[in-house]
């Protein structure tokens, strides 16, 4: 197994306070809206009585309440479940916030979000950390056949001194950019700084997810 074999971060199992929760609003059911924790992505809203949030809070899994199917377990058939990383209500406490991390497509059409492909466009470094993910997976081109060429991304995954090396050049070149007052290109190298960074961290097991962490307990 390569660095960035490592398992997947694991979070603490959600909390969500369901006595706060105004049931009576919605005739004994909330708007859930379902979000990618890691790309900001809008997946699905959906309903959700005490019941389904109940379920979720024990299994750590989304489930939800349906007019036609009942008490719902999100991907149970399909595969796609949603695990969840937290539940957080509005402040009129008829909606719910949920990130979770997908197992596959939240759309019964196959669609990743229920709002179409315009819905993922909405976090870059999002979708970028996800294309790192997929490239540092065991099956991605060239990491069991060495026939195939493997992607500059898993070369950097499975080259430690490669990819450090080219994380300080790409700083060094954010530096000059800099210090020229070059908005333009500094622009392209922050994005080349951050693309580097992010493989870096992916290589020792971290995510996108990670660095958000950090940055919301600092903001806090």
């Amino acid at each position: 197994m390569t660095e960035s074999g490592s398992p997947p971060r694991t979070s603490a199992r959600a909390t969500l306070d369901l006595d706060a929760l105004s049931w009576a609003k919605g005739n004994g059911v909330v708007t859930v809206v379902a979000q990618d924790a890691t790309s900001g992505a809008v997946l699905m809203v959906a309903q959700a009585d005490r019941e389904a949030l109940a379920r979720t809070l024990a299994t750590g899994q989304m489930h939800y309440r349906s007019r036609t199917r009942g008490l719902w377990h999100k991907g149970a058939t399909s595969g796609n479940v949603q695990h969840v990383v937290s539940l957080a209500a509005d402040c009129d406490g008829d909606a719910v916030l949920a990130r979770v991390r997908p197992a596959g497509p939240a759309c019964h059409t196959g669609q990743v979000s229920c709002f179409g492909p315009d819905a993922l466009g909405a976090d870059a470094l999002g979708a970028l950390d996800a294309a790192i993910a997929r490239r540092a997976r065991p099956e991605a081109p060239g990491a069991a056949d060495p026939s195939l060429r493997p992607s500059y991304t898993r070369r950097l995954l499975e080259d430690r001194n490669l990819r450090l090396k080219k994380l300080g050049e790409e700083a060094a070149e954010l530096v000059t950019a800099c210090a020229d007052g070059d908005r333009e290109r500094a622009a392209a190298e922050v994005a080349d700084v951050v693309y580097h960074a992010l493989v870096a961290l992916r290589a020792v097991g971290g995510s996108l997810a990670d660095v958000r962490d950090v940055l919301a307990a600092r903001a806090r």
